[in-house]
């Protein structure tokens, strides 16, 4: 398969920055199509595959990036051929793995190489492995929202916690460390359901008619989570409008902070509060 399609290999260590260079490196050689840790990319938009950096270990990230797999070579090959590419840039940290792609994959060998020497100035090269050492930080040549079902709950930065009591009380923001575990290649934070919770409730301090958030439930699934949130009115308010305007900035803020894949949110009316009565 694809004998006719031109490759042209991008090779570095890792950590040295090709993620980074690869779009530019595809656009000096006139190419639209990418292999990247076993994702295809045409322009900007991942078409195919699914990420090695999702990988729980480092050795399982590196088999699937060489589309060891079983089914995983078949797939980007239909892929390859529904999108008739005319030539691919595929990345890797070395010749011998560029050779062991193209051969899992069917495609010829490379009429060119670059690497990343060529590319990259010895102090840019130096900062990136800094920072992959340092930080952990990886690149993804596409935008955020083509792989954030993928990635959900994969952060680059600390996240802000927001906390609130309920009508009446002033909120207050902290800092909270978030985990990366030790075997994860791409840097894999976890989020606790507190954290959440309380950008959840900071998020609905701005909307008349919510008296209090009285419980918030979160279900984790690997592509994203569900919020259910009970609420307690405002006797008098409007109670759709107020619901739906809770979904919609619940969504955003745990979008802006977390940049985690939310599936649902739900929002249920409670109770209501009249002034002057205790709570019930």
């Amino acid at each position: 398969m694809g004998k006719e399609i031109r490759i042209v290999a991008f090779v570095g260590p890792s950590g040295t920055g090709k993620s980074h260079r690869a779009q530019m490196v595809a656009k000096s050689k006139g190419i639209n199509y990418i292999i990247d840790d076993a994702i295809l990319i045409h322009n900007n938009k991942l078409v195919a595959g699914t990420s090695a950096k999702r990988a729980n270990t480092r050795i399982e990230s590196v088999k699937r990036a060489l589309f060891s797999f079983d089914g995983q070579a078949d797939e980007m090959k239909k892929a390859i051929k529904a999108k008739k590419p005319k030539a691919i840039l595929i990345l890797g940290t070395s010749d011998d793995m560029i050779s062991k792609i193209v051969k899992n994959l069917d495609l010829p060998m490379p009429s060119e190489t670059v690497y990343i020497e060529d590319v990259s100035s010895p102090q840019e090269i130096a900062l990136a492995k800094s920072v992959r050492m340092s930080e952990g930080k990886h690149v993804i040549p596409v935008p955020t929202f083509e792989i954030k079902k993928d990635f959900s709950g994969y952060l680059l930065d600390p996240l802000q916690i927001f906390r609130w009591k309920g009508r009446g009380t002033a909120p207050y923001m902290t800092e909270k460390s978030i985990i990366r575990p030790t075997f994860s290649y791409l840097g894999n934070y976890i989020i606790s359901d507190n954290a959440l919770r309380s950008i959840i409730e900071y998020s609905s301090r701005n909307i008349e008619g919510i008296y209090k958030i009285q419980k918030i439930k979160i279900e984790n699934y690997q592509d994203g989570l569900i919020a259910y949130i009970d609420v307690m009115l405002e006797y008098g308010s409007n109670l759709m409008k107020i619901m739906e305007e809770l979904k919609v900035n619940a969504r955003k803020e745990i979008d802006r902070l977390t940049a985690m894949n939310v599936l649902d949110i739900q929002v249920t009316a409670k109770g209501l509060h009249v002034p002057g009565e205790d709570e019930t």
